[in-house]
């Protein structure tokens, strides 16, 4: 009898365990559902940059839309250092913090190993029309939109094909205004934004 207990005990945790992961890892599969006052930004939109983001003229700009609570944001720190560390001849890159917890730049880059700066501007999501994290806008060297989406098709970005922020990237250097992204690209997946009332 105790036997069996026992592995009725083990079979329930194991059940329990499975749906944890079954429900965590479905959350992040589905869209992030879109604010009911959510506002349209289009590609070629002005975004003012605030006078906090230090960046060279005649360069563009990725701004990567992070929350270090959010376990998709953490999955795609790697792909992002390593456009940091590929791109930041080209582009300039700036991590914009997205919570409600009193993180500071400091512990965020020690943490993450980030070497960018790091800003927390809530005003800057809305401007961007950002409403989940992780998000990369691209912004070309007069500030106009480019590209706002997902970093990668896959959870753990490890899809070359679909590195939606790496041909954004190549795609502004070059001045291409013909790119053409994929729905998977565009449509926000991740986690909504706390405080998200755009």
């Amino acid at each position: 009898m105790r036997k069996w207990m026992v592995v009725v005990w083990l079979l329930m945790l194991a059940l329990i365990v499975f749906g944890f992961f079954w429900f965590n890892q479905l959350v992040y599969l589905l869209p992030t559902p879109v604010p009911a006052s959510y506002q349209q930004v289009h590609n070629g939109e002005h975004i003012g940059l605030p006078s906090s983001i230090a960046r060279q003229k005649h360069k563009p700009v990725l701004l990567h839309f992070f929350n270090p609570d959010c376990p998709c944001s953490r999955f795609n720190v790697a792909q992002f250092n390593t456009l940091v560390k590929n791109y930041s001849k080209d582009v300039d890159f700036v991590v914009v913090l997205m919570t409600s917890k009193n993180y500071s730049a400091k512990d965020i880059r020690k943490r993450f190993g980030i070497s960018v700066p790091v800003i927390s501007d809530a005003k800057l999501a809305a401007s961007c029309g950002v409403y989940s994290t992780p998000q990369a806008v691209v912004l070309t060297d007069q500030q106009q939109l480019f590209y706002r989406g997902n970093y990668n098709k896959s959870r753990y970005c490890t899809d070359e094909a679909t590195s939606y922020a790496r041909i954004a990237l190549d795609g502004v250097i070059a001045h291409r205004n013909d790119l053409k992204f994929d729905a998977m690209a565009l449509k926000a997946y991740g986690c909504t934004l706390p405080n998200c009332n755009l």
